[in-house]
């Protein structure tokens, strides 16, 4: 009887640590595969690919179901490659978009393969930014992934194993109470029985379990990790503003202008290329346009009323043209906002190392009404500064920097973090 008992007790504990053991291998293997491509999918894959819709390239969700392994990971390394050599599914694809598909043969097939694992794990949750509500803060795939806490995954993974736990627990005592209950009343031995018409005590198991010291130590260490988990990733996400998407005084759609029109970016925003602050367009620039663009045809002979915001603000008459003396500001909210601690330069960022708006934006050509894209955490940055290669062909910039000229006639890889990327004072002051 003490034999069996002790079995169970046995094989109870077994499962439970084979289920720890297993569940914590492979969440932090997938965490750790998903996150370090997360980090190349944001640096190099965000420009023309989304997860969850159609960017410039095709939705990249549930593309680990559409195609095979081996043919992404030579897609993906080297696509001009595999087009020229005839490969049907890759001339299928090409038809896709005019904008070709560069090849990326300085990724390894274990950083492709972590690519893929970050669009799987991101393909199962809503896409962040797909549809947020105004004035919220998601954490965000491109976003939050990339703020060094614990993901939504773990905390998952962690309660399941709880819940799993517990169950099997549950069972493994049931079936032990009932192997005992056979086993004497074979020796002969009688068991006491509920009078007929007493209650039953439904919560007598509970009850016994919760007198079990070492269950209970088992449930508060459980709740200690989980609690511990959650405050973790609660304190990575303070300050973090992923997906936050405020209502506009005028409702100007990115998609209209930059993705329809193919307005260029540098049109309006023309800080940008030469200053620190992209700087907000005038409405000046707007009525370039909307002096004779009206959208009356969408509207039944009538100017659109978000145009008449502009037309109001600058005390426009648009039947006279004239402008008057009772001109009133916009009121903009602003979405992307650094601490007063954190010194950011657009130029150098745009003109110097040539990197597109997209890249911290996100497809701003596709947002009816902007959110902010990236988590703009110093994390996010430095790891950004860490894996760019720095452009120097051409670049008058670095031709001032004899260290790094030493080092690229060495042959040796020169990134922003070797130019002192990482120096505290470059955005502390």
């Amino acid at each position: 009887m003490r034999s069996i008992s002790l079995f169970f007790k046995g094989v109870a504990k077994s499962l439970i640590l084979i289920s720890f053991l297993s569940t914590g291998a492979i969440s932090s293997a997938q965490a750790q595969d998903a996150a370090a491509g997360g980090a190349i999918f944001k640096q190099k894959c965000t420009a023309c690919h989304a997860i969850g819709k159609v960017v410039i390239g095709p939705d990249l969700k549930g593309v680990d179901a559409r195609r095979d392994e081996a043919w992404l990971l030579k897609w993906i390394k080297n696509a001009p490659a595999l087009i020229a050599s005839g490969d049907a599914t890759a001339k299928e694809v090409e038809k896709f978009s005019p904008a070709a598909m560069s090849g990326f043969p300085e990724l390894s097939d274990d950083d492709i393969k972590g690519v893929l694992a970050y669009i799987k794990a991101e393909g199962t949750t809503p896409a962040v930014g797909a549809a947020p509500a105004a004035g919220a803060a998601v954490s965000g795939a491109a976003g939050a992934t990339d703020t060094g806490g614990v993901s939504n995954f773990m905390l998952i993974g962690l309660i399941a194993v709880i819940v799993i736990a517990f169950l099997v627990i549950l069972v493994l005592n049931r079936v032990i109470s009932t192997l005992e209950r056979v086993m004497l009343q074979k020796k002969g031995i009688d068991i006491e029985e509920t009078a007929e018409g007493e209650p039953k005590d439904r919560f007598a198991g509970l009850k016994k379990l919760s007198k079990n010291k070492k269950f209970i130590l088992f449930i508060v260490l459980l709740s200690v990790i989980f609690l511990g988990s959650v405050g973790w990733k609660a304190m990575w996400e303070t300050g973090v503003h992923t997906g936050y998407q405020p209502v506009q005084p005028i409702k100007f759609s990115h998609q209209l202008h930059a993705g329809l029109n193919k307005i260029d970016c540098q049109y309006c925003h023309t800080g940008a290329y030469t200053s620190k602050n992209a700087s907000i367009p005038s409405l000046n620039v707007c009525m370039n346009c909307h002096n004779y663009v009206t959208a009356s045809a969408k509207y039944a002979g009538k100017t659109s009323p978000e145009i008449m915001k502009i037309y109001t603000a600058l005390d426009y008459n648009e039947e006279t043209r004239q402008y008057g003396n009772n001109t009133k500001p916009v009121e903009w909210i602003r979405i992307h906002n650094l601490p007063d601690l954190a010194y950011f330069n657009h130029s150098q960022h745009v003109s110097v190392a040539g990197i597109v708006c997209q890249k911290c934006h996100g497809p701003i050509q596709t947002m009816q009404e902007v959110y902010q894209y990236s988590p703009l955490t110093m994390k996010w940055c430095i790891n950004c500064h860490k894996q760019t290669e720095v452009n120097h062909k051409d670049n008058p910039y670095y031709d001032k920097l004899i260290a790094a000229h030493d080092k690229i006639k060495k042959g040796e890889i020169v990134t922003a973090a070797v130019l002192g990327g990482l120096d505290c004072s470059r955005c502390h002051y």
